[in-house]
């Protein structure tokens, strides 16, 4: 080239990065319950999750590149109350007696009940059954208590909780009705089990019959009242003594549902930890609703962060999480996973092109160890549905990444440890963190954000 009068010759190349053919499907299980407010730990995972979906958005270049799911978990999940028609809902526990009412199980009802009807005089007392009449129900602004069943529509002949800003004493046996969340606690010695440690919402006091548990105005069990209608029209409903008693509108429910499974254990079918689909046939697979005073954000199906809407909804949810209740990782478990293949709440999401590769993964994080489902209280117990959760997803073959935020001494919980996996690697502890910091939540996330936008280098 010299001999030809060239020194040099430029050569030229260029590169294109771009997304290339592996698409994502994430789902985000994130812990609201009431520990999260220690050390800031939900404002820190407000903060890191933004920031992890605004990692995913930059990694998309076309809609369907990423599509995402959040799913905010305490004792229950909240599957939306705007789906109270839809029919994968079981409200047979929902719209039963309450318990204090409920004479198969030792319960009673006051004899005036028998005559009950539209301005006769309400037939319970606070002090005796906790239950009382209103002018409206109970979840309305501006309800309060009356004397007498009320006679002017909409809202007649409702029957109703007493209101939850007073003290109640419904006694059963050794056990007292806890407002706080529809449910029974045994008052031992001086102590009046609560089930939160969050004095705003719920306090007891007394001892002996005395006993009382007192719920914060603004947390409110739902309205019972004798119809379904949305009228209040119609005829009272009777049980099997013809003693008329309250349903509540579907319509108040405010969207909290429990594990899957029968009314007193987990179903053979183990639905709880699996994603079967919903059947009317099998009311064990349907989401049992329950008005859980500590019910969290609604959960959000998948949708693309470059969708607008979607994304709006996205850090709607995020900005709006609040903590409160108790912990159940196992049922977030579950509507994650259900979340990425459709059923319940979730739409099925969009078929597959064969043309790309599909990464499926869930992101659980939590603060706490278990503490209550729809059938326990003992840790142990909880953690062992947790496992055939996590060997179910394992074996579908979906990444679980599991973090745990352990501010305040924890144990380690070998159970996230043991969960965590990828395809072919079960568990794999690469995708288990342990953050001992509220700022440490989002380092992992923006880590785990790193490792899930990898671009591919394409000529």
């Amino acid at each position: 080239m010299n001999f030809m009068g060239f020194s040099s010759i430029d050569v030229g190349s260029s590169a294109t990065i771009k997304w290339g053919n592996t698409r994502l499907r994430v789902a985000l299980v994130l812990d609201n319950t009431g520990s999260m407010s220690d050390s800031n730990k939900i404002g820190a995972l407000k903060t890191a999750t933004t920031s992890l979906l605004t990692q995913l958005k930059n990694a998309a270049t076309v809609k369907e590149d990423v599509y995402v799911s959040i799913i905010p978990f305490v004792k229950d999940v909240n599957a939306d109350d705007s789906n109270n028609s839809a029919n994968w809902i079981d409200w047979t526990e929902w719209e039963a007696e309450p318990p204090i009412l409920d004479t198969a199980n030792g319960g009673s009802k006051p004899s005036s009940w028998y005559t009950t009807n539209r301005g006769s005089p309400c037939p319970f007392s606070t002090s005796t059954h906790g239950f009382g009449c209103t002018d409206r129900p109970a979840t309305r602004s501006g309800a309060s208590a009356t004397s007498t069943v009320p006679d002017t529509d909409p809202y007649n002949r409702l029957i109703c909780p007493g209101l939850d800003n007073g003290s109640k004493k419904p006694l059963k046996g050794s056990v007292y009705y806890n407002g706080c969340y529809n449910s029974w606690s045994k008052c031992v010695g001086s102590t009046c089990t609560c089930t939160t440690s969050n004095t705003s919402i719920c306090t007891c006091a007394g001892s002996g019959s005395g006993k009382t548990c007192t719920v914060a105005s603004g947390y409110r069990e739902h309205t019972w009242r004798p119809t379904t209608s949305n009228t209040y029209t119609q005829p009272l409903i009777l049980d099997g003594n013809s003693v008329p008693y309250a349903t509540p509108a579907h319509n108040t429910w405010n969207g909290c549902v429990v594990d899957r499974g029968d009314k007193s254990a987990p179903n053979s079918g183990n639905y709880d930890t699996n994603v079967a689909t919903p059947t009317s046939g099998t009311p064990a697979t349907l989401l049992a609703a329950e008005q859980y005073a500590s019910c969290p954000q609604p959960v959000l199906p998948l949708g693309s962060p470059l969708d607008s809407t979607a994304w709006n909804r996205m850090t709607t949810l995020v900005s709006n999480m609040a903590p409160a209740g108790n912990t159940n990782q196992a049922i977030g478990l579950m509507h994650g996973w259900m979340s990425l293949v459709g059923g319940g709440p979730y739409p099925a999401p969009p078929p597959k092109d064969t043309n790309y590769i599909y990464n499926d993964v869930i992101i659980l994080l939590t603060d706490g160890l278990n503490t209550e489902n729809r059938w326990y209280t003992s840790q142990s117990s909880i953690d062992a549905r947790e496992q055939l959760t996590c060997n179910n997803i394992n074996a579908a073959k979906i990444t679980l990444y599991t973090i745990q935020v352990n501010t305040g001494g924890d144990p380690t919980s070998t159970l996230l440890q043991r969960c965590a996996g990828s395809p072919g690697i079960y568990p794999d502890t690469s995708k288990w963190f342990m953050v001992t910091s509220s700022s440490g939540i989002g380092t992992v996330f923006d880590q785990i954000g790193k490792q899930l936008s990898q671009l591919r280098v394409a000529k």
